[in-house]
């Protein structure tokens, strides 16, 4: 629902107030469902996106999806995506400033609920992911959810009042991180015992699984019955656009597939560790993939 060009500048230090000099710049044209789409297709997977897109600036969008070979069909907006910018330092400190997007009508919402309805109704999976532009209301995730077909598995990667809303109408698989939890559940997350309870919670309020990214340390995966862990590998830190889509497209194959909760968390992990160590692109290899996957261990916690 709201698609963004982000920028990556690699510096020495960010010096607040001062002048910065730039080592490296690499735009990327994204948005969490359209980094999702690609990632699924990147492991050998079918997929088709929707959502809303803009006029000024779409058609790098459109040229980025075609190259990878992932259909869409959107609903277009008048003004530009938004520009998201993030700063990595030295030490790989990572500094973001989000960009907020152009207003939509409640009649642009609605085309998109109805392209959800048709093309989840040929689907096994939808993923709903990412913000919502000005003039949407975060109970519109409900709608979305509502909108996908009673047969399609639903994933949805959002936070806050966003997440609940979409939990209201049950989901089969969420994937916040830290803050996101913290911030969908309201208190700090300090101790393994908070993180699980954390995630029992949104189990109890309408999700079948949590999937809950830990970034640099890995993940964890649970159902309310067994949790898992799986640790990530320590790796240079290339970029961190697209890390947790990747993740979602990877749990999003394997959910299609009936996989058990190991092997979908070791599969999230492998994908955004290979996103991460990948340069210049919003997604992972699928050769760097299996190279990660083949390296990693889940165990039960």
């Amino acid at each position: 629902m709201s698609p963004c060009t982000d920028v990556t500048i690699e510096l020495d230090a960010f010096n607040v107030g001062k002048t910065n000099i730039v080592k490296r710049k690499a735009l990327t044209f994204g948005g969490k469902g359209l980094n999702v789409a690609i990632g699924v297709k990147r492991l050998g997977e079918e997929c088709h996106t929707t959502g809303i897109m803009y006029n000024e600036n779409g058609f790098m969008f459109e040229n980025v999806l075609d190259k990878e070979g992932v259909p869409f069909t959107f609903v277009w907006n008048k003004g530009r995506a938004r520009e998201n910018y993030k700063f990595i330092d030295r030490r790989a400190m990572l500094t973001e400033v989000n960009d907020v997007g152009e207003e939509i009508s409640r009649e642009k919402a609605e085309e998109v609920l109805a392209m959800v309805r048709m093309l989840s109704a040929k689907s096994k999976v939808a993923v709903l992911s990412g913000g919502l532009p000005r003039g949407v209301h975060p109970s519109f995730y409900a709608e979305l959810v509502k909108a996908v077909d009673g047969n399609c598995m639903k994933i949805v990667d959002a936070s806050g009042a966003r997440m609940f809303a979409a939990l209201d109408e049950r989901v089969d698989l969420v994937k916040p991180n830290i803050d996101e939890l913290e911030d969908t559940i309201g208190r700090q997350v300090e101790s393994k015992e908070d993180m699980l309870a954390g995630c029992y919670e949104l189990i109890n309020r309408g999700a079948k699984r949590v999937l809950l990214s830990l970034g640099k340390r890995g993940a964890v995966i649970t159902d309310g019955r067994e949790n898992y862990f799986c640790k990530s590998l320590q790796v240079a830190v290339n970029s961190t656009v697209g890390a947790g889509d990747g993740m979602v497209a990877a749990a999003a194959v394997q959910l299609e597939k009936g996989a058990a909760l190991p092997a979908i968390l070791r599969a999230g992990v492998a994908a955004g560790t290979a996103t991460v160590m990948t340069v210049g692109q919003t997604s992972f290899t699928k050769e760097k993939y299996n190279e990660v996957l083949s390296t990693l261990q889940v165990k039960r916690i």
